[in-house]
């Protein structure tokens, strides 16, 4: 199962971003509202949302150009991408990219909250 987010500008350069994109505490600010737990665990983090099960992510890879997270369970198989191109010197595109293997039942159960998700994400760090 493959979503993308909207293409946005980031008025920030994208090292800029990578360098806050490596501490998984800095995720905290991106996360939609309807927050409930967050938790900094070794290379990423935990967290939950209202009316859905917590997820935790590892951050696999961080370049000025992507941002790699992926599932730090054994039973979900996914990753979320995010790609960086630079527009000029403090501005950036970015894209939101995710990329799940779900059976057809977990993925039509999953499919439209983890849209919102990603197109939540994407307004916060549209905001940055």
């Amino acid at each position: 199962m493959n979503l993308e987010g909207r293409k946005i500008i980031v008025n920030k350069s994208s090292s800029e971003l990578a360098e806050m994109l490596k501490k998984p505490e800095d995720y905290k600010d991106l996360m939609p509202d309807g927050l409930q737990k967050f938790e900094v665990k070794d290379n990423g983090f935990k967290f939950g949302l209202k009316g859905m099960p917590e997820i935790a992510l590892k951050i696999e890879n961080v370049s000025d150009k992507e941002v790699v997270l992926k599932s730090a369970s054994s039973s979900l198989d996914f990753a979320l991408t995010g790609t960086m191109n630079p527009v000029s010197v403090n501005q950036t595109e970015v894209q939101l990219l995710f990329d799940g293997k779900f059976n057809p039942f977990i993925k039509m159960m999953v499919e439209k909250p983890l849209q919102n998700f990603i197109n939540s994400l994407t307004d916060k760090i549209e905001q940055l």
